[in-house]
């Protein structure tokens, strides 16, 4: 099992680099860009890899309406050169509120647009001429307003022909696709305990139908870690996340979080978190988060448990443990996690 961690979110980018390469010395196998709206995670990457020398390098995640097959393809080879192989693209539909809020796309064929994103990628990086025709046309044809576009091959040559490429999914059909062709899963609120139950079926049919050359299926889960005989205290912090996510990413009826919290068997818990976050009442909602929920998807108490929990996520199929350290040397931590594994 590896261990990788995200790079905090909506910090100032240059210091979370630099806590990044302390982490790097400790032991950390990957760190994982968010991009949301806020700072766009390829530039971000690239400082990351000239800060750092071994670890790799996870967008997590590009969306595949703001960016074209072609272009994500570019920074998959962009972000590979310059780290010298280290790149790893997460890619995934984010969600309708930031598709259509922020980038001005229509938010259809979610699936679609994913299974064919990672066809065009890895056709892209092996240059391949490409003159393709779905829900991309490369190149346009005269029907849609092209005139003079060919078919075109990447004019580098990738350091890879062949770069990482995860999928961001919760949903069956989406897992289900994440399982038969991407490299790895990066799954969102994942509770070891409770995972077979929810994705257990749509996993194991999508990796019927796997390639065998992709080989096992990567994936990426954790949570919260810190190590102390007063730690299980830090497992609150996870409150507001959970909140956000369960009650504001989305609306009613429209919320791919909501309806995994449900799925988990927190069906009341769950229509009350929205009911508040909606209503604004954001405080009161980090409350009705079940205290169950904040442990079982963290790694925080005494060392002893803490083992437990990691061998939870490794007894659910997590081949890469994504961990955010808490308290004052987060360095310690990783390194303490790293050698267990």
């Amino acid at each position: 099992m590896e261990l990788s961690a995200p790079l905090a979110y909506a910090a100032d980018p240059r210091q979370a680099a630099d806590e990044a390469a302390a982490l790097e010395s400790a032991g950390l196998d990957a760190v994982w860009v968010a991009e949301a709206y806020g700072f766009d995670s390829p530039t971000i990457m690239g400082y990351l890899a000239a800060r750092t020398e071994r670890m790799k390098i996870g967008a997590a995640i590009l969306n595949v309406y703001s960016r074209t097959p072609a272009l994500i393809a570019q920074t998959a080879a962009g972000l590979d050169a310059v780290s010298g192989g280290r790149a790893v693209i997460g890619l995934g539909a984010s969600g309708p509120q930031v598709v259509e809020g922020w980038h001005g796309k229509a938010y259809d064929k979610p699936l679609g647009r994913t299974r064919e994103t990672i066809e065009l990628t890895r056709r892209i990086l092996r240059r391949e001429v490409i003159d393709h025709h779905g829900i991309t046309d490369m190149p346009l044809p005269p029907e849609k307003g092209g005139r003079l576009g060919k078919p075109l091959k990447m004019l580098s040559k990738p350091v890879r022909p062949e770069v990482p490429l995860y999928v961001a999914s919760l949903g069956p059909a989406n897992v289900r696709m994440t399982a038969e062709i991407a490299d790895g899963w990066l799954p969102t609120l994942f509770i070891p305990e409770k995972a077979h139950q929810v994705w257990g079926t749509p996993l194991a049919e999508g990796a019927a139908k796997r390639a065998p050359e992709l080989g096992p299926l990567q994936v990426v889960a954790g949570g919260l870690l810190a190590i102390g005989e007063d730690a299980a205290a830090a497992r609150d912090l996870a409150r507001p996340n959970i909140a956000l996510y369960v009650g504001g990413m989305g609306a009613v009826g429209k919320n791919f979080y909501n309806d995994l919290a449900v799925a988990y068997g927190y069906e009341k818990e769950a229509k009350l978190i929205q009911e508040l976050y909606l209503s604004g009442k954001k405080k009161e909602a980090e409350a009705a988060v079940p205290d169950e929920f904040c442990e079982l998807m963290s790694l925080c108490g005494p060392e002893s448990y803490v083992r437990e929990r990691v061998e939870a996520f490794r007894a659910a199929g997590v081949t890469m443990l994504n961990v955010i350290p808490v308290g004052p040397e987060p360095a310690r931590l990783v390194e303490t996690v790293k050698n267990w594994l």
